[in-house]
């Protein structure tokens, strides 16, 4: 149930979003930037296993359950993301993205313990400074979004996972902000 008064009781975040247009605009855009943009080293499932490995770290149900449905659309192995998060050492991760999980894990549950060290096993298995970054970018707006949906009080079933994540893939977070009415003049 939503914290929002003025939104339904099962209201999910495109609900707020519509509700506050000027806010969700620029970070819908910015999500646009962080997650599609051709120039990232990381495939667009990758990226999303990122935001959905971050969100099942940080227990957001609401994030991780869309946000695998995504990354699954987009070739992530179902039950992959779930391995993950239960013990990311054992699960059948492909060895080049372990060091970024662990990574972006470190630095999702301690942040000011990430040192150089876990900067060079990125580099290790041959990402590239970008590439670091870009993964860093997708951890901070994913914790952020994680507290945003946790502090609002947004939850939603499978069923409603499924539905938007598959919309996600299918028209990403451009198709995401036309669906948020124009705001009022």
């Amino acid at each position: 149930m939503t914290h929002l008064p003025s939104l339904p009781e099962n209201a999910v975040l495109l609900d707020v979003f519509q509700r506050y247009p000027e806010t969700a605009r620029p970070l819908i855009d910015y999500h646009e930037t962080v997650m599609r943009a051709p120039s990232s080293p990381f495939s667009l499932g990758e990226r999303e296993l990122i935001a959905a490995y971050v969100s099942g770290l940080n227990a957001c149900g609401y994030c991780h359950g869309v946000h695998t449905v995504t990354a699954e659309a987009y070739g992530v192995e179902p039950g992959l993301l779930a391995a993950a998060v239960k013990d990311l050492d054992t699960a059948p991760v492909d060895a080049r993205m372990k060091p970024v999980l662990h990574y972006v894990g470190k630095l999702t549950r301690e942040p000011s313990s990430v040192t150089q060290a876990d900067a060079d096993a990125v580099y290790a298995e041959g990402w590239d400074e970008r590439a670091l970054h870009d993964a860093i970018l997708v951890c901070a707006l994913f914790n952020f979004m994680n507290r945003m949906v946790e502090g609002l009080g947004i939850t939603a079933d499978a069923a409603y996972f499924a539905k938007s994540g598959q919309r996600l893939h299918d028209i990403g977070y451009v198709g995401l902000s036309q669906l948020i009415q124009p705001a009022e003049a």
